[in-house]
């Protein structure tokens, strides 16, 4: 993840700012408001992204990945076993990056010509 101490928008949680990796943050990708939690404990990065009332766009998504990754990074939204599944906003996607190990990916030529 890219260092965000500077990022526009970051506000605190609980009174705490937190730091370079880890905060909240409301930004604006066009017209759109998106709520942002970021952190990168568990040997994960992680960015969850939320509007009131509706999920984010692929576009919106896109920007954010731009925003918070270098652009050779693999972010990955993930669709879990149903038995792990957990929902605490009906409006929220998330995206994370392993650290400590290179995620596959197929062929290019394989997801499109």
């Amino acid at each position: 993840m890219k260092d965000m101490a500077n990022l526009q928008g970051r506000v605190t949680l609980h009174g705490e700012y937190g730091d370079a990796r880890n905060g909240v943050a409301i930004i604006w990708v066009g017209e759109a408001q998106l709520r942002v939690l970021f952190s990168d404990g568990g040997g994960w990065d992680h960015v969850s992204v939320s509007t009131l009332h509706r999920c984010p766009t692929w576009a919106e998504m896109c920007a954010v990945k731009r925003l918070f990754f270098a652009p050779e990074d693999v972010v990955v939204q993930y669709h879990p076993r149903e038995s792990e599944y957990r929902n605490c906003h009906p409006y929220c996607l998330h995206l994370w990056r392993c650290q400590y190990a290179t995620f596959p990916t197929p062929d290019p030529f394989m997801v499109a010509p």
